[in-house]
Order: C-alpha cells, then sequence, then structure tokens
C-alpha cells in the first residue's frame, strides 16, 4: 500500500492519485488499481508555518500524518511537495516505514541520463533554503535557479494560480523564457521541482529536456509497491 501525505496543494494530489492507478492498471492490466491511502492536510495551516519559519512544527504535523499513513496499513510513505522536503528526514525519523524522497529520485532520473547542470524551478523555498541543492550535490547534481525577478514569478505562479487551479497561458510562457534564459547560461535540462508545474507545463515540451518530479516520484513508488509485492508472493 501507498501512502501519500497530501493535500500541499491538493491539485498536485490530485495528480498524484491519477497517475499512480494509471500506472498501476498499465502494469497490471484489466481493472487493476493500486491500494492506495492519502493523509490529506489542511494547505493553509502549512502555509502559515512556512511564512513564519516554523518548519519544526510543521514537521511535526506531516510526521503525524505519516504516522497515521503507516496505522492505516500503508507500507511506504510519500510526501506529495517539494517544498516540504526540508523538513523530510524529520517526517521519515517519525515513521517506521520507508519515506521515499522526491529530490533523491529526481537526481537518480538526471544522472541516469548524464545531466549536471538542471535549471530548477520551484517555489522560493525550495529554490533559495539550500536544503534542494545541497542534496542534489550528493549526487553530483548542480542546479541552478532564476535570478530574483525569475524566482519571484515562478513562486507566485504557483502559489497564486497553480495550488488554486488556474492554468495561464501568460504563465506557461513566462516560464518557458526562463528556461531560455538558462539554457543560454549552460543549462543542460531543467527540473519541474514544484509538484502542481505539471500541470502548466508538458516536460517533453520545453526548449531543454524537463524532469517532471511529480511523475517521477510516482515510478518510484510504483517500483516499491510492485518490488514488494512481488517479494511477499515470492515468501
Amino acid at each position: 500500500m501507498i501512502g501519500l501525505i497530501g493535500g500541499m496543494s491538493f491539485e498536485s494530489t490530485a495528480v498524484y492519485y491519477r497517475l499512480i492507478n494509471e500506472a498501476a492498471r498499465q502494469k497490471l492490466g484489466g481493472l487493476s488499481s493500486a491500494e492506495v491511502a492519502i493523509r490529506s492536510v489542511n494547505f493553509a495551516d502549512i502555509v502559515k508555518l512556512q511564512q513564519q519559519g516554523r518548519w519544526e512544527e510543521a514537521a511535526q504535523m506531516l510526521a503525524r500524518a505519516g504516522k497515521g499513513l503507516q496505522n492505516a496499513g500503508a507500507d511506504c510513505a510519500l510526501i506529495c511537495t517539494n517544498t516540504m522536503h526540508l523538513v523530510a528526514d524529520a517526517v521519515a525519523s517519525g515513521i517506521d516505514i520507508p519515506l521515499i524522497n522526491i529530490i533523491d529520485e529526481t537526481a537518480l532520473r538526471l544522472k541516469e541520463d548524464g545531466r549536471e547542470r538542471p535549471l530548477l524551478l520551484a517555489t522560493r523555498y525550495t529554490m533559495e533554503h539550500g536544503f534542494y541543492a545541497e542534496r542534489m550535490r550528493t549526487h553530483g547534481i548542480y542546479v541552478i535557479v532564476p535570478d530574483e525577478a525569475g524566482r519571484t514569478a515562478a513562486h507566485d505562479i504557483i502559489f497564486q494560480e497553480l495550488c488554486m487551479g488556474e492554468v495561464k497561458p501568460t504563465s506557461r510562457d513566462r516560464l518557458l523564457a526562463l528556461i531560455e534564459e538558462a539554457k543560454a547560461q549552460g543549462a543542460d535540462s531543467v527540473i519541474l521541482g514544484c509538484t502542481e508545474i505539471c500541470l502548466l507545463l508538458d516536460p517533453n515540451a520545453l526548449p531543454l529536456p524537463g524532469y517532471d518530479s511529480t511523475a517521477i516520484h510516482v515510478d518510484a513508488a510504483i517500483r516499491f509497491a510492485l518490488e514488494a509485492s512481488q517479494a511477499m508472493d515470492a515468501a
């Protein structure tokens, strides 16, 4: 059973649920779907803690959600947002099931393709707080981010539009312009480093090779679930 710590925002959590079940049907056939448990938090509460820098409290909230998933029978957990991986280690230490880390999985996919210098499009927290870039560096990946104006634009598009279910062509054009700028500066790829950006950008139709962190995270969860199921069957 895959456990999802969701609601941050529910727009992207819905994408997780759809992609996981589509993958299960594709791999298992017929009317197959995935066993999924979702603990969806109130995003407004999380955003307030983010804005006030109360990350420890946010970590405790997500750890409680993860523990609830574990008690519901989940065999792994995913934090369905890149930003809250700032507290991923604290959440992982609060549960007794594996936490599949979106940063590690994205880094592994980049390494497989020989990418070393990706542009990171994400929330301001993810682009500026250092946790994402530091973890990527442990995999030999060195991310670059837009300039101040670009970071502000990306952050605002995520929070004021995508998290509200709004998809605007003008915002797509703005992000595409940021990718073009990064390409000119030597970026070799682009990470859609917010789980909502896939609502706006197609990773296969960008000026640089695109890596959708949401889809990559889902792939890792499905792989874990299938391998665990096969191991149980073999036993």
